[in-house]
């Protein structure tokens, strides 16, 4: 008997007045069958998993949108004072208050979309074991619904840039770039850890240490210029790191454009959102049984 949570070949056609069909649900038959064009067929259920999860965010919440600004702000502050004033680590030319901001913006929006891709099967098993739709929906609306936290963010920075005189260049295009590449990075981690939370349910105990490990690992509290020239291509597999590094310079036209570092965490990307792509896509037709 096929598992519900297999995907259909295409979605149903539209049928005549008093036509019938019958659909059949199966399995992708090669690990490499992820069926994109049936997500595009959901993608009004794809818009309610968003708004959905927005709406639950702020739902009987005291000050609202507030907390989106509250956690970088405050971040910024305790970056600003311990490692600008005290540890007087370099900035780039820029003004501290800036230079943490404008990295915890994307920081910010990657690590509660890691979380929340990561926990997202899990969270909706009930909806996973009684109707069928495909999977991928579920960590990309939980990817997406992040972009709201971001865009609020976004604004604020922009009020301290102007606060401190840094008016947008042209560097400001890759802007949109840089965001869908930090989208892509927590959409294909997300979906490699969101399969495995099915699987292992210890995996979500992990995620706080790894969204720690991580930020130290990228230039948030530093400027990646501290890295050696020669192993800045290795600290670019990081994918956050050409991601925060890029973010610093289109926002402020400040420094040289991460090239090298750029493309190294693109191609790191690019390795990690196929892989999630296939190996969710497998534990797909098995997932609504573990679960």
């Amino acid at each position: 008997m096929a598992s519900l949570t297999a995907s259909t070949p295409s979605a149903p056609l539209p049928l005549h007045s008093g036509a019938s069909a019958t659909i059949r649900i199966e399995p992708p038959r090669s690990l490499f069958e992820v069926r994109l064009r049936e997500v595009w067929a959901y993608r009004e259920l794809l818009y309610f998993f968003v708004w959905r999860d927005v709406k639950v965010r702020y739902k009987q919440t005291a000050i609202g949108v507030l907390w989106v600004i509250l956690q970088p702000v405050l971040n910024m502050l305790v970056f600003t004072l311990f490692f600008g004033r005290l540890a007087k680590l370099p900035s780039d030319g820029l003004p501290y208050p800036v230079f943490y901001f404008a990295a915890l913006i994307p920081w910010t929006y990657f690590s509660y979309s890691l979380q929340s891709t990561t926990n997202v099967v899990v969270e909706n098993q009930r909806l996973i074991t009684k109707v069928y739709f495909p999977r991928l929906i579920l960590p990309v609306s939980a990817a997406l619904s992040g972009l709201v936290d971001f865009a609020i963010g976004f604004v604020v920075l922009s009020i301290f840039c102007f606060a401190y005189g840094i008016l947008p260049t042209l560097a400001a295009f890759w802007l949109p770039v840089l965001l869908l590449l930090a989208l892509f990075t927590a959409l294909g981690v997300g979906l490699w850890l969101s399969a495995l939370n099915a699987l292992y349910r210890d995996v979500r105990y992990v995620i706080p240490f790894l969204v720690q490990f991580w930020m130290f690992a990228s230039p948030v509290a530093y400027p990646s210029s501290l890295v050696p020239a020669r192993w800045r291509w290795l600290y670019g597999l990081n994918p956050m790191a050409g991601v925060i590094d890029g973010f610093r310079w289109a926002i402020t036209g400040r420094g040289h454009a991460p090239g090298l570092l750029l493309l190294a965490s693109a191609s790191a990307v690019a390795l990690v959102l196929l892989g999630g792509l296939f190996y969710f896509n497998r534990m797909e037709s098995s997932v609504a049984d573990r679960v």
